[in-house]
C-alpha cells in the first residue's frame, strides 16, 4: 500500500497486514471500554437463602433408601435446592416422606426470593431431580430452621393380633424405616379374648411424629385418642389404635373393682362348670377371678292342655350371674379392661382355662 501526501508525492510503503493488525487492535481497545462501562453499570443480582417443609407423600422403600441430606438440586441457572433434614414414617406398605429443604434465589422486591420463577409459596409443588430419584412434594412451611420440628412422643396403644404376633412383638423392638429409628416399643400386655387364636395387646410406644400445621403427625395420622397407626418390623406389622397420649402411661398401672356379670341362655352343663376361685392369668398376673356364682333356670312361655299360658323353668338352658374381681385400667373416656372400655351393657370374655366365659356387664362397683 502507498501513501501520497497532499501535493500527490509519495510519502511510505506499508504492508497492508501491518495495516490490519493496527485496525484490529484499536477495535479491541475500544470494545474493552465499552464492556468495563457496561459491566459498572448492572451489577449482579442479589441472592437470598430460605428453609421450607416438603411433604413428599408416600414413597417406595428402594426410592426412600437414595434420599439423603445432603442432595441438591439446580431446576435452573439462578435457583438451587439443598436437603437439610428428612423424616420418614411407615404409611401402609410404603413410607411417607418430610424433608427441610434450603432454597436459594434472587432477591425480589418484597425482599424475599425467587425459586425457579416463582416465590415459594404454601402448597406449591416443587421438583427433585437427582442422578439416583426424581420426587417432588407442597411446600407446608417456610422458615429460618435449617431442622424439621420433630418431637418424640409416648401412646398407648390397643391392637387385636394373631397369637404369634402377639409373641413376637416384644419391649425394646425398634421401627426402623432406611436405617431411621421412627418408633421404639417400650412395654406390651398380652390378654386373652374369645377367640383362642386371637390375642389382645395394649402396647406402650415411643413415636417420632413431625409437627405440620400446628398438629403432631406420624404417617398420615393426627397423633390423638382414636387414630390408628401401623408400626412395621422385619418380624411382624403392628396396627394399634391410640388409647391415650402422653402422661403417665403404665400398661401394669391397673385397679381391681368388683364386677357383675350376666350370662343368659347358657346351657347347663357350661354353667356347672363356672366355679368361685377360677381365674385368668396372663402369665404371671392374675387379671380377673370369679368371687361367686349364681345360677337359675331361664323361664320360658308354655301352653297348658287346657290352653293356658303359664311361665316355666327351662329344662336345659339357665341363667348365670357371676360376681368377678377384675384388674381395671384407669384411661381418659373410662375404665378398660384387657384394652376395651368397660360400662354396663358391655361385654367382656373371660379366659378361665376349662372354659371360656363372653358375658355382660350388669354393674362395676367402686
Amino acid at each position: 500500500m502507498e501513501l501520497i501526501d497532499d501535493e500527490g508525492r509519495l510519502f511510505g510503503r506499508v504492508n497492508v497486514i501491518d495495516a490490519l493488525v493496527v485496525l484490529l487492535i484499536v477495535a479491541v481497545v475500544v470494545a474493552g471500554a465499552a464492556f468495563m462501562l457496561t459491566d459498572d453499570s448492572a451489577p449482579a443480582p442479589e441472592t437470598n437463602t430460605t428453609y421450607a417443609t416438603l411433604d413428599v407423600g408416600t414413597v417406595s422403600p428402594y426410592v426412600v433408601d437414595a434420599i439423603e441430606e445432603g442432595d441438591s438440586y439446580e431446576p435452573d441457572g439462578a435457583s438451587a435446592l439443598r436437603i437439610t433434614d428428612v423424616h420418614l414414617t411407615p404409611q401402609g406398605e410404603d413410607t411417607r416422606v418430610v424433608l427441610r429443604v434450603a432454597l436459594e434465589g434472587e432477591r425480589n422486591n418484597q425482599d424475599s426470593l425467587t425459586y425457579a420463577g416463582a416465590p415459594p409459596r404454601l402448597g406449591r409443588t416443587l421438583d427433585i431431580t437427582t442422578d439416583r430419584y426424581q420426587i417432588d412434594g407442597q411446600i407446608r412451611s417456610v422458615g429460618d430452621s435449617d431442622a424439621l420440628a420433630t418431637e418424640k412422643q409416648r401412646v398407648l396403644l390397643s391392637s387385636q393380633v394373631d397369637t404369634g404376633t402377639a409373641a413376637d412383638v416384644t419391649p425394646g423392638d425398634e421401627i426402623r424405616l432406611s436405617g431411621r429409628t421412627v418408633a421404639h416399643i417400650e412395654d406390651v400386655t398380652t390378654y386373652a379374648t374369645n377367640r383362642p387364636t386371637q390375642r389382645q395387646l395394649l402396647v406402650e410406644a415411643t413415636l417420632t411424629a413431625h409437627h405440620q400445621q400446628d398438629r403432631l403427625r406420624f404417617g398420615d395420622s393426627t397423633v390423638r385418642r382414636g387414630q390408628t397407626i401401623t408400626l412395621p418390623t422385619s418380624d411382624y406389622t403392628l396396627e394399634g389404635q391410640i388409647e391415650q397420649v402422653g402422661g403417665d402411661i403404665n400398661v401394669g398401672a391397673t385397679t381391681t373393682r368388683t364386677v357383675t356379670l350376666r350370662m343368659e341362655e347358657v346351657r347347663e352343663d357350661f354353667a356347672d362348670a363356672i366355679e368361685p376361685g377360677m381365674v385368668e392369668r396372663t402369665g404371671d398376673t392374675t387379671v380377673a377371678r370369679v368371687t361367686g356364682v349364681e345360677t337359675e333356670p331361664s323361664l320360658i312361655i308354655a301352653t297348658g292342655d287346657d290352653g293356658s299360658v303359664n311361665v316355666v323353668d327351662h329344662p336345659v338352658n339357665r341363667e348365670v350371674t357371676i360376681t368377678a374381681d377384675l384388674q381395671l385400667r384407669e384411661t381418659p373416656s373410662g375404665l378398660a379392661f384387657k384394652g376395651d372400655q368397660i360400662r354396663q351393657g358391655s361385654t367382656v370374655t373371660l379366659d378361665l382355662g376349662t372354659a371360656t366365659v363372653e358375658a355382660t356387664v350388669v354393674s362395676v362397683n367402686r
